[in-house]
């Protein structure tokens, strides 16, 4: 993965939206489910396949004041996370290829 892919939420994956914000994603296909703050939140709202990760972390920086400096790192670690889990999956851009994976 790299900061021009552009990650999409999994499209069977259930977002259930909780009290202050938080939410619990779940994935019927593995019975798997994760609970997200209201960061994660917003990241999983954005990842639409449109928006690059690059693109995502300066709007999350953006929306929550307190974002930290190494905000592209941790918000990279979450999503490659989500990832392994099936979860998300990675639109992919190159001069050559447009592809889903």
């Amino acid at each position: 993965m790299n900061r021009t892919d552009r990650p999409i939420a999994n499209p069977i994956v259930v977002l259930r939206e909780e009290f202050d914000d938080w939410a619990v994603l779940f994935n019927p296909d593995t019975a798997a489910a994760v609970g997200i703050n209201p960061v994660g939140v917003a990241i999983w709202k954005r990842m639409d396949g449109k928006r690059s990760l690059k693109e995502i972390v300066l709007e999350i920086k953006t929306s929550f004041e307190d974002a930290p400096e190494a905000a592209l790192e941790e918000i990279t670690a979450f999503v490659d996370k989500l990832a392994e889990h099936g979860y998300v999956g990675y639109e992919l851009k190159d001069d050559t290829d447009h592809r889903t994976i």
